[in-house]
């Protein structure tokens, strides 16, 4: 299939609206027109991830890290990154990155992690604000259920555990066409009224583009009226980390011991554990989550699982909260199964494999 379609996608998985200012999501190499024969999965590219891409015939290399962070000034292959990216084009093999717009979805990398964790009913930790929006239409009373559907089915609607949410009020619209419209309803130069329904109803702004089409295309008029107005409430489908109860209370030696276990951890480390009480309420983040440790404290968690947790972090945290560093890779290590299970469902005679190589380079004595 052509690599247009796969990105596309992904992007519906992870759109790239939601990746982090300094990130380096979406497509590295090659031409979205490409024909992809298939698919290898990993975490990160390394020279050697692109090795048995290429031994296995797949011209496609889907990852959690980019392999490109900051600007190059030239590709002549004196570091990874440019051997990397030469050897791609060179191979025509097109190297495709997810990464924190995958963090920052409610469906990305922390709700398995939670999941692996024995976390019940998660919910992210740090919901954002200013990603919603409200659209506002007004439709002929016989139209309003084909518009209606028609928002939804671009993603419209959805609040918390709720989907297909609206509002629907009945009323007079007014209008005259002038002689160069084609009006749907009323004569030309005339003032017309009509039965009309005002719906209302909430959408994230990176499906603004999808929703307003589907507006146009399902609404009669020739001359569709609507408003967008912008929202400051948190949108709770969005942000970073994941918080909610243990699907058992635990005590923090046996907490630490499932940990090792789940994540399939060599070692973990973790602070000194505060005095009294055992472990329910547990906040997680993959890769570098420090800096939601006074998110996860304020939040009355217990514990708070996560990678890349320095020093003096343990040190100021210790009598406040349980930290776990289960390591970078060890928290998303499981990315290449959200990649998995969502492309298979969308294109289920689609080839795709995973990669055999360990691409953690942190070693452990």
């Amino acid at each position: 299939m052509k690599l247009s379609l796969l990105i596309k996608a992904l992007e519906e998985l992870a759109p790239l609206d939601y990746q982090e200012s300094y990130d380096n999501a979406g497509l590295i190499t090659g031409n979205p027109e490409d024909e992809i024969r298939s698919a290898l999965l990993s975490v990160d590219i390394t020279e050697e991830v692109l090795e048995e891409a290429i031994s296995v015939k797949a011209n496609l290399i889907i990852s959690h890290h980019p392999v490109i962070f900051t600007p190059l000034r030239g590709i002549t292959g004196k570091t990874r990154a440019e051997r990397i990216l030469l050897q791609a084009v060179r191979k025509k093999v097109a190297l495709y990155c997810v990464h924190t717009n995958l963090d920052n979805t409610i469906a990305g990398v922390n709700l398995p992690l939670a999941m692996k964790l024995g976390i019940a009913h998660p919910r992210i930790l740090a919901p954002v604000s200013g990603e919603l929006r409200k659209l506002v239409t007004f439709v002929p009373l016989d139209y309003a259920d084909a518009v209606r559907t028609a928002l939804f089915s671009a993603g419209a609607g959805h609040i918390g555990k709720y989907d297909q949410c609206s509002y629907n009020l009945k009323g007079t619209g007014s209008f005259r066409a002038k002689e160069t419209a084609h009006p749907f309803v009323g004569e030309k130069g005339k003032l017309h009224f009509e039965k009309e329904v005002r719906i209302e109803t909430v959408f994230p702004k990176a499906l603004e583009s999808a929703v307003i089409s589907s507006l146009l295309a399902a609404h009669p008029y020739e001359e569709t009226a609507y408003d967008i107005y912008p929202l400051d409430n948190e949108y709770t489908m969005l942000g970073a980390g994941m918080i909610g109860k243990l699907d058992r209370e635990m005590s923090k030696t046996d907490f630490l011991a499932r940990v090792k276990e789940k994540l399939d951890c060599t070692v973990i480390r973790y602070s000194g554990l505060p005095v009294g009480g055992s472990i329910k309420t547990v906040a997680c983040c993959g890769g570098s989550g420090s800096f939601l440790i006074s998110r996860a404290i304020a939040a009355g968690a217990d514990a708070f699982v996560t990678g890349d947790i320095k020093y003096h972090q343990f040190l100021d945290s210790e009598n406040d909260i349980l930290l776990v560093d289960a390591g970078h890779f060890e928290t998303e290590r499981h990315t290449k199964e959200i990649f998995y299970e969502f492309l298979i469902k969308k294109f289920p005679n689609f080839a795709i494999r995973f990669s055999n190589c360990n691409t953690n380079p942190i070693k452990y004595l």
